[in-house]
């Protein structure tokens, strides 16, 4: 066993934020960061992950979703198929055991060494030391996702590739799990396996996808209710993560099929990876970072995305869009079958059996707007109140309502676009001309408070579930949203309506908020469909 070098057992590699209820003698000085074992351990007194960076968050929770379900002995369902009954024991238990928790490390604690000269360092491939270029390595500020390097745009801060800092192991640790789970496709540095020599790599498994996780009041609610229950074909012995296999995988062999939701969430990276320690091991100096598996791509395969269908018929996830908020998907993610539409929206597998945790649950939304390849926008992280309770299964007269609500809020937005341009062409004479500069002040003025009108009526609909669609009105829900899209339009057209032009065009454009039938206009631009409103 490798020794003196850096280990994710005890290590603190995880920031964390302690249960404020807490006594400060009881959460030990409160630590800033901790082990996985102290995590695992003390899940209880803490209220949640502490991650800043939003992919890093969603990928440490697929992580630590695995070392759950195995430390609690959740990997399979039993012969009496008596999963859900387990998780509701270790609830009502009130902690995660600390057996399970100490035999596992016990096991494995040779694999979670961050640096492991001559052994298995964690998630990452000790022979591209051998197969890639050491003298054209990645390097640091390559590894961290919020760094530029090479001609790439800073971020957060400044740094240059000939005079590179390098980042403490728990910063790398981190953006090894981000590289693993969002890396982009495109040339990577060469790899050689088997005489033959290649340096192109396809994306990663969560490339540009948003997330959702069910959250509770502690850390231990959040990590049970995150648990997908296992198929029944599931062998929990054969449902194995990556740094529990025997071996190191095959690069000329990538596996096609998933084991089991521990294999699905933990072993599909695209990417091979390896940190190079500074003399202390307390920083890393370079890494390598190529491609993982030739051939074909793993089949995409997550609990925690919304699926939808393409125009062409492919299944895809819903991407990340940082100016997309949450609320609107909040039906796709309460319903089970969401209503019939081109996308055909799939509800995230794990919301079925999370609610069995908490009814108070909160979803998180976690993930990166970024392209297939090299592109990266803005990181996505956003929370809803407690929701899950309303979800189909428990409140079927409540959800609907919920559809209609988003659906409302999303047609007044469209129209305003709509009608933002319509009114800026008109003005400026341009039948050519987009209008995004007006469509992008418009959008950012409607938004939130559309998100706002969203929760508010939300908060009135009878979750009892006593009386279908109560206290949806369907009335006063279109006449707050047309008034938030009204009030949005004006202030973006009022600079110009000063003059004859501009105030024609603000005032024929306007009609577009009421989704008025094309043939009832007077203004000679081109007719638009009417918009159909949802039912009430």
């Amino acid at each position: 066993m490798p020794t003196g070098t850096y280990n994710l057992i005890d290590q603190p590699c995880v920031p964390v934020r302690w249960n404020p209820a807490l006594p400060a003698s009881a959460a030990g000085g409160f630590p800033d960061r901790v082990g996985l074992r102290e995590l695992l351990l003390r899940s209880h007194d803490i209220e949640s992950l502490a991650v800043a960076d939003a992919p890093a968050h969603a990928a440490l929770l697929r992580v630590l979703y695995a070392l759950t379900t195995r430390v609690a002995n959740l990997t399979a369902q039993g012969p009496e198929g008596d999963w859900d009954e387990r998780r509701l024991d270790i609830l009502d238990a009130g902690r995660l055991p600390p057996s399970g928790v100490e035999a596992y490390f016990r096991t494995f604690e040779d694999r979670f060494f961050m640096f492991a000269p001559g052994g298995r360092p964690w998630m990452q491939d000790p022979r591209l030391a051998d197969q890639c270029d050491p003298t054209n390595t990645a390097g640091v500020n390559k590894l961290i996702v919020t760094r530029p390097s090479g001609r790439n745009h800073s971020w957060f801060r400044h740094d240059s590739d000939t005079a590179a800092e390098p980042p403490t192991v728990p910063e790398a640790f981190l953006s090894l799990l981000v590289w693993h789970y969002y890396g982009p496709s495109g040339r990577c540095s060469s790899r050689e396996v088997n005489g033959v020599k290649s340096a192109s790599a396809t994306a990663g498994p969560l490339r540009s996808a948003l997330s959702y996780h069910p959250e509770g009041t502690s850390l231990f609610e959040t990590l049970l209710a995150g648990l997908v229950p296992p198929e029944d074909s599931v062998r929990g012995e054969e449902d194995l993560c990556p740094w529990e296999e025997d071996n190191l995988p095959d690069p000329d062999h990538p596996p096609q099929t998933s084991r089991g939701p521990r294999s699905r969430h933990t072993g599909r990276s695209q990417h091979a990876l390896l940190l190079v320690p500074d003399e202390d091991s307390t920083h890393v100096r370079d890494a390598y970072i190529t491609w993982a598996y030739r051939g074909n791509r793993m089949p995409r395969e997550d609990d925690y995305l919304i699926w939808q269908v393409s125009q062409q018929g492919n299944r895809y996830p819903r991407p990340a869009d940082a100016g997309r908020s949450l609320w609107r998907d909040l039906d796709a993610l309460l319903l089970q079958h969401p209503p019939a539409g081109t996308a055909q929206p799939q509800q995230p597998r794990v919301f079925r059996s999370a609610v069995e945790v908490s009814e108070d649950l909160r979803v998180r939304a976690l993930g990166f707007d970024q392209d297939g390849q090299a592109k990266d926008r803005q990181f996505i992280d956003a929370s809803t109140p407690a929701v899950l309770g309303f979800a189909e299964r428990n409140d079927p007269g409540t959800v609907p309502a919920v559809g209609r609500l988003r659906q409302f809020g999303e047609l007044y937005g469209r129209r305003l676009d709509r009608a933002v341009k319509r009114a800026w062409a008109a003005y400026t004479g341009g039948a050519e001309a987009d209008g995004a500069a007006w469509a992008a002040e418009a959008g950012a003025r409607y938004w939130p408070g559309a998100e706002a009108e969203f929760w508010a009526r939300f908060r009135l609909l009878d979750h009892d579930g006593d009386i279908p669609a109560r206290g949806f009105d369907t009335s006063a829900t279109r006449r707050a949203f047309l008034r938030l899209a009204e009030e949005a339009y004006d202030a973006v057209t009022e600079p110009v309506t000063g003059t004859m032009r501009g105030a024609k065009a603000a005032v024929e454009a306007r009609i577009d908020l009421c989704g008025t039938p094309a043939k009832n206009r007077t203004t000679a631009a081109s007719p638009r469909a009417k918009t159909k409103e949802p039912t009430g």
